[in-house]
């Protein structure tokens, strides 16, 4: 199954010029632990950076800087990757553990912000076919039970 389809598509989302208290703030109230930079291009929304809570904690948090001033694109991350929304699922899988990141922004063939994956959405959705493939089995042990006395 593509990603677009099993992405998230309520992405938070800040521009570069936010600081970091407003970012923080959001992702407070959507109870997330990122946030994906993005601006306007061409009337696309297109991904340019992330901000995760652990950037806020550790560029900004522990050094005492001020978050008021502090924006967004002083501490996103430069290196930046995304997936397309026509990849699998283990292809993503494959990415994530490539980049060595947990959140991987999904886009489209032009780079316009369709949605997000992360590692939290993948590891529930394994954990989910796994649990139906036990099913499975337990239901062929019954049937073969009751169609074999």
């Amino acid at each position: 199954m593509p990603l677009g389809e099993l992405c998230n598509k309520e992405v938070v989302t800040a521009q570069s010029e936010d600081s970091v208290l407003q970012a923080a703030q959001l992702m407070r109230q959507n109870h997330v632990g990122t946030v994906i930079v993005t601006e306007t291009r061409n009337g696309m929304t297109v991904p340019i950076g992330i901000v995760t809570d652990r950037d806020i904690i550790m560029e900004v948090v522990a050094p005492e800087l001020d978050p008021e001033v502090m924006t967004v694109g002083d501490i996103m991350a430069l290196e930046f990757t995304t997936v397309k929304e026509s990849a699998g699922l283990f292809e993503a899988i494959q990415h994530m553990r490539n980049m060595a990141v947990r959140r991987l922004p999904v886009v489209d063939d032009a780079g316009a912000l369709v949605g997000i994956i992360t590692l939290d959405d993948l590891l529930v959705l394994l954990a989910n076919e796994l649990h139906a493939l036990a099913r499975l089995v337990t239901r062929e042990q019954q049937k073969e039970i009751h169609t074999r006395p």
